[in-house]
């Protein structure tokens, strides 16, 4: 006797089809699962037949043999148990299954069906392959319907599934969630940040071209403050983007059942005592780290000098090609990280070195060596190097009211209507994607411009990336005034956020 059941397995990202073969012969009574299957899947044997027991059902005192094929592909998690069961009370005839359907989610000791992480990318291959339905645990139920043109139900229980499989009792299919049916979260405003006019006004230049930013200044001027509002003016997300970061976060297990579709972009802020592994993922079975989970939306380094400098150098590649490799014996997994990186950080371990009032407490040495921790090449990396300046008295006790995110969020979204029909047709999504080889296409620069240009590259000894990221940066200050063409007066704005590392790294080192 034989059956088989569709259902898939997951390594990091990528999911595969597993299918679920299942004979039943005369012989010693023996339950073998084979077909690379790891720990957790060798162990589902006893979750069902605890499970079957609980229901009345009694597994006959044969040979079985289960095959998860291909039996090449190595399987791990405990999502096959629901397939492997299902396949069982087929081959013994309790009930039928649909070569159209697929079945993913654990099996506990007493019948219920817990969720498993990865319903999401599963879900997305089902329909890729051409499957009609899908079974999945109650608490993924949602998260499955995120996917539209395959029929998802949920199941709690095993009873249930085999009520409706049997022709007794039909479940209900899980309407379709879209991004309507997602939860937004409360974001703290820029109106409650008193001060730092000029700060804010680079941070809306980072959000309207999708920049990176690194916030320098003394303890208490508001770096973190600023940095957690950054959510609040960015754009919405698309569909589509909402589908890539969803997938990811399903991956981690980090969604909530009743919505579960991540629409709001997402903002990371992990501790500096995070781990290589933490940051940018890794394992055994590799799962996604900080960068990954921030992909779409902004990933915050408070205290940066206080990460180990090794786990920031992890970042290096990740911001330039905009996705993490992991490679383990059993395979390769790509993580995407398209990612905003804030970052702020203190001039020096006392906080006050260049403090206009405090003086800095510091030893000579021990400032070089704090600033030192931040290597050239990912200084090199941040587009815009901001000054958090030390708040005045006049300015925290002032009565008028700030500027709200609302009104900041306007003049970013209009900067970013420009670069959309601007890069219409091509795989751009703002400013800092622009590729080296589209600059010249997509940053018209005046002769004037030009000539400032070169002396600030000559006199600033810049290298090429920051050449390129401060033409960016230019660019995206042009369509904030609404100019086609990049003036002198954009390049200017550009150059005063590239000269933070001139004055507290050269300072330091001159001590």
């Amino acid at each position: 006797m034989f059956a088989s059941v569709n259902s898939f397995g997951l390594f990091g990202l990528n999911a595969f089809p597993v299918q679920v073969e299942i004979s039943l012969n005369r012989g010693m009574p023996r339950f073998d699962i084979v077909g690379l299957a790891g720990t957790a899947v060798q162990e589902s044997r006893e979750r069902i037949k605890s499970a079957l027991r609980s229901c009345g059902i009694a597994i006959p005192s044969q040979t079985c043999i289960v095959n998860l094929a291909p039996a090449d592909q190595h399987k791990n998690g405990s999502m096959n148990d629901l397939p492997i069961l299902i396949a069982l009370l087929m081959v013994m005839g309790h009930v039928q299954v649909s070569a159209s359907a697929a079945m993913i989610g654990e099996v506990s000791l007493n019948g219920d069906v817990r969720r498993v992480n990865g319903v999401l990318p599963m879900t997305l291959l089902a329909k890729q392959k051409g499957l009609q339905t899908i079974y999945v645990p109650l608490d993924n139920a949602k998260e499955a319907a995120v996917v539209e043109g395959i029929c998802v139900y949920g199941v709690s229980h095993i009873s249930d599934l085999i009520r409706h499989l049997s022709g007794e009792d039909n479940l209900r299919p899980i309407s379709r969630c879209g991004m309507e049916s997602a939860a937004l979260p409360n974001v703290p405003d820029f109106a409650d940040v008193h001060g730092q006019t000029a700060a804010k006004y680079a941070l809306e230049l980072a959000a309207a071209g999708g920049h990176n930013a690194l916030l320098i200044g003394p303890p208490g001027s508001g770096k973190s403050m600023l940095a957690k509002r950054m959510p609040g003016i960015l754009p919405e997300m698309t569909f589509e983007e909402a589908i890539e970061t969803t997938q990811i976060h399903s991956v981690a297990g980090l969604l909530d059942a009743e919505h579960p579709l991540v629409v709001t972009r997402p903002f990371r802020a992990p501790h500096h005592t995070i781990s290589s592994a933490g940051l940018a993922g890794g394992g055994t079975i590799p799962h996604p780290g900080e960068i990954s989970l921030a992909h779409n939306g902004l990933l915050f380094l408070d205290e940066l000098a206080e990460f180990d400098r090794r786990t920031l150098e992890i970042l290096r590649q990740p911001l330039e090609d905009r996705e993490v490799t992991i490679s383990r014996s059993a395979g390769t997994v790509r993580y995407p990280c398209s990612i905003m990186l804030i970052a702020a950080m203190n001039p020096c371990p006392c906080g006050y070195l260049g403090h206009p009032n405090r003086p800095c407490t510091c030893a000579p040495k021990a400032a070089a060596n704090y600033l030192n921790r931040i290597s050239g090449p990912l200084l090199d990396r941040f587009d815009l190097h901001i000054e958090a300046a030390p708040v005045t008295f006049q300015e925290l006790t002032d009565t008028q009211k700030e500027e709200p995110s609302a009104e900041i969020r306007k003049r970013v979204l209009a900067a970013r209507a420009i670069q959309q029909e601007r890069f219409r047709g091509t795989s751009i999504t703002c400013n800092a994607r622009i590729t080296p080889d589209k600059l010249s296409t997509f940053c018209p620069v005046t002769d004037r411009a030009k000539k400032r240009l070169k002396a600030v590259f000559e006199n600033l000894g810049l290298s090429a990336r920051a050449y390129d990221r401060l033409l960016k940066v230019a660019r995206t200050s042009a369509d904030l005034h609404h100019s086609e063409v990049i003036d002198e007066s954009h390049i200017a704005e550009a150059v005063q956020y590239r000269t933070l590392d001139r004055k507290y790294w050269q300072v330091s080192g001159k001590q």
